[in-house]
Protein backbone atom coordinates (compact mmCIF):
# COMPACT_ATOMS: atom_id res chain seq x y z
CA UNK A 1 0.00 0.00 0.00
CA UNK A 2 1.20 3.23 -0.83
CA UNK A 3 2.15 5.71 1.71
CA UNK A 4 -0.25 8.81 2.46
CA UNK A 5 2.85 11.26 0.90
CA UNK A 6 3.11 9.34 -1.75
CA UNK A 7 -0.35 9.23 -2.99
CA UNK A 8 -0.88 13.39 -2.26
CA UNK A 9 2.15 13.58 -4.27
CA UNK A 10 0.26 11.46 -7.15
CA UNK A 11 -2.74 13.25 -6.78
CA UNK A 12 -0.90 16.75 -7.16
CA UNK A 13 1.28 15.56 -10.07
CA UNK A 14 -1.83 14.80 -11.78
CA UNK A 15 -3.93 18.11 -10.61
CA UNK A 16 -0.76 19.69 -12.50
CA UNK A 17 -1.22 18.26 -15.69
CA UNK A 18 -5.37 18.59 -16.13
CA UNK A 19 -5.08 22.75 -17.21
CA UNK A 20 -2.90 22.09 -19.83
CA UNK A 21 -4.08 19.10 -20.87
CA UNK A 22 -7.70 20.48 -21.40
CA UNK A 23 -6.25 23.57 -22.97
CA UNK A 24 -4.40 21.65 -25.20
CA UNK A 25 -6.56 19.16 -26.41
CA UNK A 26 -9.42 22.50 -27.43
CA UNK A 27 -6.50 24.93 -28.63
CA UNK A 28 -5.30 21.85 -31.18
CA UNK A 29 -8.76 20.33 -32.14
CA UNK A 30 -9.84 23.80 -32.56
CA UNK A 31 -6.61 25.03 -34.89
CA UNK A 32 -7.31 21.82 -36.86
CA UNK A 33 -10.88 22.24 -37.12
CA UNK A 34 -10.49 25.83 -38.39
CA UNK A 35 -7.86 25.10 -41.03
CA UNK A 36 -10.72 21.85 -42.42
CA UNK A 37 -12.99 24.98 -42.53
CA UNK A 38 -10.76 27.28 -44.16
CA UNK A 39 -10.05 24.50 -46.81
CA UNK A 40 -13.76 23.30 -47.07
CA UNK A 41 -15.86 25.97 -46.68
CA UNK A 42 -15.73 27.96 -49.68
CA UNK A 43 -16.37 24.47 -51.97
CA UNK A 44 -19.77 23.66 -49.32
CA UNK A 45 -20.98 27.05 -49.83
CA UNK A 46 -20.79 27.10 -53.46
CA UNK A 47 -23.40 23.78 -53.71
CA UNK A 48 -26.02 26.03 -51.97
CA UNK A 49 -26.27 23.77 -49.08
CA UNK A 50 -28.41 24.82 -45.87
CA UNK A 51 -25.94 25.74 -43.06
CA UNK A 52 -26.96 22.67 -41.50
CA UNK A 53 -25.94 20.50 -43.52
CA UNK A 54 -22.64 22.38 -44.13
CA UNK A 55 -22.11 22.34 -39.86
CA UNK A 56 -22.60 18.44 -40.18
CA UNK A 57 -19.72 17.95 -42.37
CA UNK A 58 -17.58 20.24 -40.04
CA UNK A 59 -18.75 18.32 -36.65
CA UNK A 60 -17.90 14.42 -38.34
CA UNK A 61 -14.54 15.93 -38.88
CA UNK A 62 -14.20 16.41 -35.06
CA UNK A 63 -13.55 13.14 -34.23
CA UNK A 64 -10.44 12.47 -36.47
CA UNK A 65 -8.98 15.98 -35.18
CA UNK A 66 -9.62 14.34 -31.60
CA UNK A 67 -7.70 11.39 -32.42
CA UNK A 68 -4.98 12.83 -33.63
CA UNK A 69 -4.73 16.06 -30.81
CA UNK A 70 -5.47 13.16 -27.82
CA UNK A 71 -1.40 11.93 -27.94
CA UNK A 72 -0.04 15.18 -28.98
CA UNK A 73 -2.55 16.78 -25.55
CA UNK A 74 -0.99 14.59 -23.55
CA UNK A 75 2.72 15.84 -24.55
CA UNK A 76 1.87 19.25 -24.14
CA UNK A 77 0.14 18.99 -20.96
CA UNK A 78 3.45 16.37 -19.35
CA UNK A 79 6.56 19.12 -20.72
CA UNK A 80 4.45 21.78 -19.46
CA UNK A 81 3.79 20.40 -15.96
CA UNK A 82 7.11 19.61 -15.30
CA UNK A 83 9.09 22.22 -16.72
CA UNK A 84 7.07 24.36 -14.07
CA UNK A 85 7.72 21.77 -11.50
CA UNK A 86 11.54 21.67 -12.49
CA UNK A 87 12.13 25.44 -12.75
CA UNK A 88 10.31 26.06 -9.35
CA UNK A 89 12.44 23.20 -7.58
CA UNK A 90 9.86 21.27 -6.87
CA UNK A 91 11.33 18.35 -8.18
CA UNK A 92 14.42 18.96 -6.16
CA UNK A 93 12.47 18.95 -3.08
CA UNK A 94 10.64 15.95 -4.26
CA UNK A 95 13.79 13.93 -4.83
CA UNK A 96 15.58 15.82 -1.37
CA UNK A 97 12.87 13.78 0.14
CA UNK A 98 13.33 10.45 -1.18
CA UNK A 99 10.95 9.73 -3.85
CA UNK A 100 12.73 8.98 -7.03
CA UNK A 101 11.72 10.64 -10.39
CA UNK A 102 10.75 6.91 -11.52
CA UNK A 103 8.11 6.44 -8.22
CA UNK A 104 7.20 10.05 -9.69
CA UNK A 105 6.89 9.02 -13.56
CA UNK A 106 4.01 6.33 -12.27
CA UNK A 107 0.88 8.14 -11.61
CA UNK A 108 1.90 10.24 -14.86
CA UNK A 109 2.14 6.80 -17.21
CA UNK A 110 -1.20 5.79 -14.96
CA UNK A 111 -3.11 8.81 -16.38
CA UNK A 112 -1.50 8.72 -19.62
CA UNK A 113 -2.49 5.31 -19.81
CA UNK A 114 -6.00 5.75 -18.80
CA UNK A 115 -6.53 8.39 -21.65
CA UNK A 116 -5.13 5.62 -23.99
CA UNK A 117 -7.56 3.35 -23.50
CA UNK A 118 -10.16 6.21 -24.11
CA UNK A 119 -8.28 7.02 -27.33
CA UNK A 120 -8.38 3.37 -28.29
CA UNK A 121 -12.04 3.33 -27.79
CA UNK A 122 -12.59 6.91 -29.18
CA UNK A 123 -10.71 5.75 -32.69
CA UNK A 124 -12.29 2.25 -32.70
CA UNK A 125 -15.96 3.21 -31.97
CA UNK A 126 -16.66 6.50 -32.68
CA UNK A 127 -14.29 7.38 -35.15
CA UNK A 128 -15.07 4.40 -38.29
CA UNK A 129 -18.48 5.31 -37.60
CA UNK A 130 -18.20 9.08 -38.09
CA UNK A 131 -15.73 8.65 -40.83
CA UNK A 132 -18.76 6.39 -42.70
CA UNK A 133 -20.73 9.13 -42.15
CA UNK A 134 -18.69 11.26 -42.95
CA UNK A 135 -18.13 9.91 -46.60
CA UNK A 136 -21.83 8.97 -47.47
CA UNK A 137 -22.82 12.55 -46.87
CA UNK A 138 -19.79 14.11 -49.15
CA UNK A 139 -20.79 11.59 -51.64
CA UNK A 140 -24.85 12.89 -51.38
CA UNK A 141 -22.99 16.60 -52.01
CA UNK A 142 -21.24 15.83 -54.77
CA UNK A 143 -24.27 14.24 -56.37
CA UNK A 144 -26.07 17.10 -55.40
CA UNK A 145 -24.72 19.20 -58.35
CA UNK A 146 -22.49 17.29 -60.31
CA UNK A 147 -21.77 19.94 -62.73
CA UNK A 148 -19.02 21.02 -60.32
CA UNK A 149 -17.53 17.58 -60.57
CA UNK A 150 -17.08 17.52 -64.50
CA UNK A 151 -14.33 15.61 -65.50
CA UNK A 152 -12.35 16.89 -68.82
CA UNK A 153 -11.93 14.26 -71.37
CA UNK A 154 -15.45 12.29 -69.90
CA UNK A 155 -18.72 11.72 -70.79
CA UNK A 156 -20.57 13.52 -67.45
CA UNK A 157 -24.08 12.19 -66.66
CA UNK A 158 -25.14 15.77 -65.67
CA UNK A 159 -29.28 14.41 -65.85
CA UNK A 160 -29.89 11.25 -65.32
CA UNK A 161 -30.57 9.40 -68.40
CA UNK A 162 -31.22 12.49 -70.52
CA UNK A 163 -28.08 14.95 -70.87
CA UNK A 164 -24.88 13.99 -71.14
CA UNK A 165 -21.62 16.64 -71.80
CA UNK A 166 -18.17 16.03 -72.48
CA UNK A 167 -15.96 18.80 -72.97
CA UNK A 168 -11.51 18.53 -73.56
CA UNK A 169 -11.01 21.33 -71.46
CA UNK A 170 -12.29 22.47 -68.20
CA UNK A 171 -11.81 25.95 -66.16
CA UNK A 172 -13.05 25.34 -62.65
CA UNK A 173 -11.80 28.88 -61.46
CA UNK A 174 -14.30 30.61 -64.54
CA UNK A 175 -16.34 27.85 -65.68
CA UNK A 176 -14.86 27.99 -68.98
CA UNK A 177 -15.57 25.21 -71.20
CA UNK A 178 -13.57 24.16 -74.54
CA UNK A 179 -14.21 21.59 -77.47
CA UNK A 180 -18.19 20.93 -76.00
CA UNK A 181 -20.00 17.71 -77.33
CA UNK A 182 -23.78 17.37 -75.74
CA UNK A 183 -25.74 14.12 -75.89
CA UNK A 184 -29.39 15.41 -75.54
CA UNK A 185 -31.82 12.18 -74.96
CA UNK A 186 -34.55 14.27 -72.42
CA UNK A 187 -36.98 13.89 -75.61
CA UNK A 188 -37.94 10.38 -76.75
CA UNK A 189 -39.20 11.01 -80.20
CA UNK A 190 -35.64 12.65 -81.29
CA UNK A 191 -31.82 12.68 -80.30
CA UNK A 192 -29.68 15.45 -80.62
CA UNK A 193 -26.21 16.09 -80.76
CA UNK A 194 -24.94 19.44 -80.10
CA UNK A 195 -20.85 20.48 -80.51
CA UNK A 196 -19.30 23.71 -80.02
CA UNK A 197 -15.73 24.88 -80.16
CA UNK A 198 -16.16 26.80 -76.46
CA UNK A 199 -18.29 27.31 -73.86
CA UNK A 200 -19.46 29.05 -70.65
CA UNK A 201 -21.64 27.36 -67.96
CA UNK A 202 -23.32 29.78 -65.04
CA UNK A 203 -26.19 28.90 -62.56
CA UNK A 204 -28.95 30.11 -60.93
CA UNK A 205 -29.03 32.34 -57.73
CA UNK A 206 -30.36 29.03 -56.42
CA UNK A 207 -28.17 26.50 -58.17
CA UNK A 208 -31.28 24.81 -59.16
CA UNK A 209 -30.67 25.57 -62.91
CA UNK A 210 -27.82 25.47 -65.15
CA UNK A 211 -27.42 27.86 -67.98
CA UNK A 212 -24.87 26.81 -71.15
CA UNK A 213 -23.46 29.65 -73.70
CA UNK A 214 -22.10 27.77 -76.45
CA UNK A 215 -20.11 29.32 -79.06
CA UNK A 216 -19.32 28.12 -82.66
CA UNK A 217 -20.33 24.59 -83.14
CA UNK A 218 -23.50 22.76 -84.98
CA UNK A 219 -26.72 20.88 -83.65
CA UNK A 220 -27.01 16.95 -85.30
CA UNK A 221 -31.02 15.74 -85.02
CA UNK A 222 -32.53 12.60 -86.08
CA UNK A 223 -36.13 12.19 -85.27
CA UNK A 224 -37.57 8.53 -84.58
CA UNK A 225 -40.63 9.38 -86.86
CA UNK A 226 -38.17 10.20 -89.73
CA UNK A 227 -35.14 7.83 -89.34
CA UNK A 228 -34.00 9.00 -92.93
CA UNK A 229 -33.99 12.43 -92.38
CA UNK A 230 -31.11 14.03 -91.17
CA UNK A 231 -30.92 17.67 -89.50
CA UNK A 232 -27.75 20.07 -89.34
CA UNK A 233 -27.94 23.36 -88.00
CA UNK A 234 -24.48 25.52 -87.62
CA UNK A 235 -25.00 28.39 -84.95
CA UNK A 236 -22.69 31.37 -83.66
CA UNK A 237 -23.99 31.19 -80.19
CA UNK A 238 -26.52 28.47 -78.41
CA UNK A 239 -27.72 29.24 -74.76
CA UNK A 240 -29.21 25.64 -73.20
CA UNK A 241 -31.12 25.89 -69.82
CA UNK A 242 -30.97 22.55 -67.94
CA UNK A 243 -33.54 22.36 -65.34
CA UNK A 244 -33.65 20.92 -62.02
CA UNK A 245 -29.47 20.89 -61.60
CA UNK A 246 -29.03 19.66 -57.83
CA UNK A 247 -32.65 20.31 -57.03
CA UNK A 248 -32.02 18.58 -54.01
CA UNK A 249 -29.72 17.19 -51.52
CA UNK A 250 -30.66 13.28 -51.26
CA UNK A 251 -29.56 11.65 -48.38
CA UNK A 252 -28.26 7.74 -48.35
CA UNK A 253 -30.27 6.06 -45.66
CA UNK A 254 -28.30 2.66 -45.91
CA UNK A 255 -25.02 2.61 -47.51
CA UNK A 256 -23.81 -0.94 -46.49
CA UNK A 257 -19.83 -0.48 -48.18
CA UNK A 258 -17.53 0.65 -45.53
CA UNK A 259 -13.90 1.09 -45.96
CA UNK A 260 -10.67 0.52 -43.47
CA UNK A 261 -11.30 3.54 -41.90
CA UNK A 262 -14.82 2.87 -41.74
CA UNK A 263 -14.35 -0.39 -39.98
CA UNK A 264 -13.79 -1.30 -36.19
CA UNK A 265 -10.71 -3.40 -35.06
CA UNK A 266 -13.14 -6.33 -35.14
CA UNK A 267 -14.49 -6.02 -38.36
CA UNK A 268 -11.15 -5.48 -39.88
CA UNK A 269 -9.39 -8.83 -38.14
CA UNK A 270 -12.25 -10.76 -39.96
CA UNK A 271 -11.49 -9.30 -43.43
CA UNK A 272 -7.93 -10.36 -42.57
CA UNK A 273 -8.79 -13.47 -41.72
CA UNK A 274 -10.83 -13.82 -44.63
CA UNK A 275 -7.99 -12.94 -47.16
CA UNK A 276 -6.02 -15.08 -45.59
CA UNK A 277 -8.40 -18.09 -46.01
CA UNK A 278 -8.53 -16.96 -49.81
CA UNK A 279 -5.03 -17.08 -50.19
CA UNK A 280 -4.97 -21.11 -48.34
CA UNK A 281 -7.97 -21.52 -50.80
CA UNK A 282 -5.61 -20.85 -53.65
CA UNK A 283 -3.05 -22.91 -52.51
CA UNK A 284 -5.72 -25.67 -51.75
CA UNK A 285 -7.11 -25.16 -55.43
CA UNK A 286 -3.37 -24.92 -57.15
CA UNK A 287 -2.35 -28.49 -55.62
CA UNK A 288 -5.61 -30.59 -55.91
CA UNK A 289 -5.40 -29.49 -59.58
CA UNK A 290 -1.51 -31.30 -60.06
CA UNK A 291 -2.49 -34.08 -57.72
CA UNK A 292 -5.49 -34.40 -60.32
CA UNK A 293 -4.12 -34.08 -63.31
CA UNK A 294 -0.95 -36.42 -62.19
CA UNK A 295 -3.29 -38.68 -61.35
CA UNK A 296 -4.67 -39.07 -64.78
CA UNK A 297 -1.58 -38.75 -66.61
CA UNK A 298 -0.67 -41.91 -64.35
CA UNK A 299 -4.27 -43.38 -65.31
CA UNK A 300 -5.22 -43.52 -61.47
CA UNK A 301 -8.51 -42.79 -60.15
CA UNK A 302 -8.64 -39.16 -59.09
CA UNK A 303 -8.50 -37.79 -55.47
CA UNK A 304 -11.42 -38.09 -53.11
CA UNK A 305 -12.35 -34.56 -52.46
CA UNK A 306 -14.21 -33.91 -49.04
CA UNK A 307 -16.60 -31.49 -49.15
CA UNK A 308 -15.53 -29.91 -45.62
CA UNK A 309 -12.47 -29.00 -47.81
CA UNK A 310 -11.74 -25.47 -48.00
CA UNK A 311 -11.38 -24.83 -51.86
CA UNK A 312 -14.93 -26.07 -51.82
CA UNK A 313 -16.58 -23.67 -49.48
CA UNK A 314 -18.67 -21.15 -52.18
CA UNK A 315 -16.35 -18.39 -52.67
CA UNK A 316 -19.84 -16.09 -53.48
CA UNK A 317 -21.22 -17.27 -49.86
CA UNK A 318 -18.17 -15.72 -47.92
CA UNK A 319 -16.12 -19.01 -46.73
CA UNK A 320 -16.64 -20.11 -43.28
CA UNK A 321 -17.57 -18.16 -40.75
CA UNK A 322 -14.73 -16.27 -38.72
CA UNK A 323 -14.46 -16.14 -35.22
CA UNK A 324 -13.44 -13.19 -33.54
CA UNK A 325 -9.56 -13.03 -33.21
CA UNK A 326 -8.24 -11.51 -29.96
CA UNK A 327 -9.61 -10.98 -26.45
CA UNK A 328 -10.40 -7.66 -27.02
CA UNK A 329 -12.54 -8.48 -29.77
CA UNK A 330 -14.57 -11.39 -27.88
CA UNK A 331 -15.06 -8.98 -25.28
CA UNK A 332 -16.85 -6.42 -27.82
CA UNK A 333 -18.71 -9.19 -29.28
CA UNK A 334 -20.08 -10.72 -26.11
CA UNK A 335 -21.26 -7.05 -25.14
CA UNK A 336 -22.72 -7.09 -28.82
CA UNK A 337 -24.26 -10.25 -28.47
CA UNK A 338 -25.87 -8.99 -24.88
CA UNK A 339 -27.21 -5.56 -26.14
CA UNK A 340 -28.18 -6.12 -29.91
CA UNK A 341 -30.78 -9.06 -31.53
CA UNK A 342 -28.99 -12.05 -33.18
CA UNK A 343 -28.55 -11.81 -36.59
CA UNK A 344 -29.57 -14.99 -38.56
CA UNK A 345 -26.44 -16.73 -40.43
CA UNK A 346 -27.17 -17.67 -43.69
CA UNK A 347 -26.16 -21.83 -44.32
CA UNK A 348 -22.35 -22.61 -46.25
CA UNK A 349 -23.35 -24.41 -49.51
CA UNK A 350 -20.25 -26.49 -50.57
CA UNK A 351 -19.44 -25.55 -54.19
CA UNK A 352 -19.58 -28.18 -56.49
CA UNK A 353 -16.05 -29.66 -57.56
CA UNK A 354 -15.37 -29.44 -61.29
CA UNK A 355 -12.42 -31.23 -63.53
CA UNK A 356 -9.62 -29.15 -63.36
CA UNK A 357 -6.43 -29.39 -65.74
CA UNK A 358 -2.58 -27.81 -65.70
CA UNK A 359 -2.22 -25.02 -67.73
CA UNK A 360 0.47 -23.27 -68.54
CA UNK A 361 -0.65 -19.95 -66.35
CA UNK A 362 -1.86 -21.55 -63.35
CA UNK A 363 1.38 -21.10 -61.41
CA UNK A 364 1.32 -17.59 -61.84
CA UNK A 365 -2.21 -17.14 -61.77
CA UNK A 366 -2.13 -18.71 -57.93
CA UNK A 367 0.59 -16.39 -57.15
CA UNK A 368 -0.89 -13.33 -58.19
CA UNK A 369 -4.26 -14.45 -56.13
CA UNK A 370 -2.23 -14.98 -53.29
CA UNK A 371 -0.14 -11.72 -53.23
CA UNK A 372 -3.68 -9.68 -53.87
CA UNK A 373 -4.83 -11.66 -50.61
CA UNK A 374 -1.76 -10.21 -48.85
CA UNK A 375 -1.87 -7.13 -50.00
CA UNK A 376 -5.79 -7.01 -48.95
CA UNK A 377 -5.20 -8.52 -45.66
CA UNK A 378 -2.14 -5.83 -44.79
CA UNK A 379 -4.32 -2.67 -46.20
CA UNK A 380 -6.65 -3.63 -43.08
CA UNK A 381 -3.46 -4.70 -40.74
CA UNK A 382 -2.10 -1.77 -41.36
CA UNK A 383 -4.87 0.03 -40.23
CA UNK A 384 -5.64 -1.81 -37.19
CA UNK A 385 -2.24 -1.53 -35.95
CA UNK A 386 -2.17 2.34 -36.83
CA UNK A 387 -5.39 2.71 -34.08
CA UNK A 388 -3.22 0.35 -31.60
CA UNK A 389 0.08 2.60 -32.41
CA UNK A 390 -1.51 6.22 -32.08
CA UNK A 391 -3.60 5.06 -28.72
CA UNK A 392 0.11 3.90 -27.38
CA UNK A 393 1.65 7.16 -28.33
CA UNK A 394 -0.03 8.72 -25.62
CA UNK A 395 1.70 6.92 -23.09
CA UNK A 396 4.81 7.02 -24.71
CA UNK A 397 4.98 10.78 -25.32
CA UNK A 398 4.19 11.03 -21.51
CA UNK A 399 7.51 8.89 -21.29
CA UNK A 400 9.24 11.33 -23.35
CA UNK A 401 8.02 14.34 -22.54
CA UNK A 402 9.22 13.94 -18.47
CA UNK A 403 12.86 13.80 -18.66
CA UNK A 404 12.71 16.68 -21.25
CA UNK A 405 11.05 18.92 -18.91
CA UNK A 406 13.20 17.91 -15.86
CA UNK A 407 16.51 18.02 -17.59
CA UNK A 408 15.47 21.57 -19.44
CA UNK A 409 13.60 23.30 -16.96
CA UNK A 410 14.00 27.12 -18.53
CA UNK A 411 13.11 26.03 -21.67
CA UNK A 412 9.42 27.75 -20.81
CA UNK A 413 6.75 28.06 -23.25
CA UNK A 414 9.28 27.61 -26.10
CA UNK A 415 10.51 24.23 -24.90
CA UNK A 416 6.68 22.90 -25.18
CA UNK A 417 5.86 24.06 -28.26
CA UNK A 418 9.05 23.77 -30.18
CA UNK A 419 9.47 20.04 -28.94
CA UNK A 420 5.87 19.45 -29.02
CA UNK A 421 6.44 20.80 -33.12
CA UNK A 422 9.46 18.06 -33.35
CA UNK A 423 7.71 15.05 -32.22
CA UNK A 424 4.85 15.45 -34.04
CA UNK A 425 6.03 16.18 -37.07
CA UNK A 426 8.47 13.18 -37.03
CA UNK A 427 6.24 10.82 -35.54
CA UNK A 428 3.21 11.76 -37.86
CA UNK A 429 5.43 11.65 -40.96
CA UNK A 430 6.47 7.93 -39.76
CA UNK A 431 3.17 6.78 -39.73
CA UNK A 432 2.18 8.22 -43.22
CA UNK A 433 5.53 7.01 -44.51
CA UNK A 434 4.80 3.53 -42.47
CA UNK A 435 1.76 3.31 -43.97
CA UNK A 436 2.36 3.43 -47.44
CA UNK A 437 5.47 1.05 -46.81
CA UNK A 438 2.75 -1.12 -45.53
CA UNK A 439 -0.09 -1.37 -47.84
CA UNK A 440 2.77 -2.25 -50.50
CA UNK A 441 3.87 -4.94 -48.26
CA UNK A 442 7.04 -3.80 -48.01
CA UNK A 443 7.39 -3.85 -44.28
CA UNK A 444 5.31 -6.22 -41.71
CA UNK A 445 2.16 -3.90 -40.61
CA UNK A 446 3.65 -3.71 -37.32
CA UNK A 447 7.01 -2.47 -38.02
CA UNK A 448 5.22 -0.07 -40.33
CA UNK A 449 3.11 1.56 -37.63
CA UNK A 450 5.21 0.70 -34.67
CA UNK A 451 8.42 1.93 -35.93
CA UNK A 452 7.82 5.85 -34.46
CA UNK A 453 6.44 4.65 -31.21
CA UNK A 454 9.72 2.26 -31.13
CA UNK A 455 12.16 4.86 -31.29
CA UNK A 456 10.82 7.96 -28.95
CA UNK A 457 10.29 4.80 -26.31
CA UNK A 458 14.26 3.95 -26.93
CA UNK A 459 15.06 7.75 -27.06
CA UNK A 460 12.24 8.75 -23.59
CA UNK A 461 14.10 5.57 -21.72
CA UNK A 462 17.62 6.72 -22.34
CA UNK A 463 16.66 10.18 -21.35
CA UNK A 464 15.01 8.90 -18.16
CA UNK A 465 18.01 7.40 -17.70
CA UNK A 466 20.33 10.17 -17.47
CA UNK A 467 18.13 11.92 -16.09
CA UNK A 468 18.56 9.06 -12.83
CA UNK A 469 22.13 9.28 -12.93
CA UNK A 470 24.02 10.41 -9.83
CA UNK A 471 24.67 13.86 -9.36
CA UNK A 472 22.06 14.74 -12.13
CA UNK A 473 19.94 18.22 -11.45
CA UNK A 474 17.60 20.47 -12.67
CA UNK A 475 19.51 23.31 -12.35
CA UNK A 476 20.17 25.45 -15.38
CA UNK A 477 18.55 23.16 -18.47
CA UNK A 478 18.25 26.42 -21.20
CA UNK A 479 17.65 26.94 -24.53
CA UNK A 480 21.95 27.19 -24.92
CA UNK A 481 21.89 23.46 -22.80
CA UNK A 482 19.28 21.76 -25.28
CA UNK A 483 21.35 23.34 -28.10
CA UNK A 484 24.66 21.75 -26.74
CA UNK A 485 22.20 18.63 -26.20
CA UNK A 486 21.09 18.20 -29.77
CA UNK A 487 24.25 19.52 -31.66
CA UNK A 488 27.09 19.44 -29.38
CA UNK A 489 28.98 16.12 -31.08
CA UNK A 490 29.18 18.56 -34.62
CA UNK A 491 32.66 20.04 -33.63
CA UNK A 492 34.02 17.24 -31.64
CA UNK A 493 33.41 15.24 -35.03
CA UNK A 494 35.15 17.84 -37.18
CA UNK A 495 38.12 17.69 -34.88
CA UNK A 496 38.21 13.93 -35.24
CA UNK A 497 37.96 14.33 -38.87
CA UNK A 498 40.45 16.58 -39.15
CA UNK A 499 43.21 14.71 -36.88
Amino acid sequence: MARPTVRILSRYVLSQHLPPFGFALAALTCAMLVNQVAKQFGNLVGKGLAWGVILEVFLLTIPFIVAMTLPMAVLVAVLYAFSHLAADNEITAIKASGVSVGRLLVPVLAGATLVGAVALEWNDQVLPRSNHRLRTLLVDIQRKKPTFQLKEQVINEVVPGQFFLRSARIDPASNKLKDVTIYDLEDAERRRIITADSGHMAYTPGGRDLYLTLLDGEIQEVKRAEPGQFNRTFYRTNRIRVVGIGDSLERTENDTYRGDREMTICAMERVVAQAEQDAERARHEVRQTVLADLRRLARLAPPVTRASDPALIDPEGGGTPVPPAGLYCRIVDRLANWLLPQEAEAAQVPARPTTTYITPGATAAVEQRVRGAHQRAAIYEVEIQKKLAISAACVIFALLGVPVAIRFPRGGVGLVIGTSLAVFSIYYVGLIGGEELGDRLVVSPFLAMWTPNLIFTAVGLVLLWLVRREGSTTHGGDWDDLKEALFGWVPKLRLWIRA
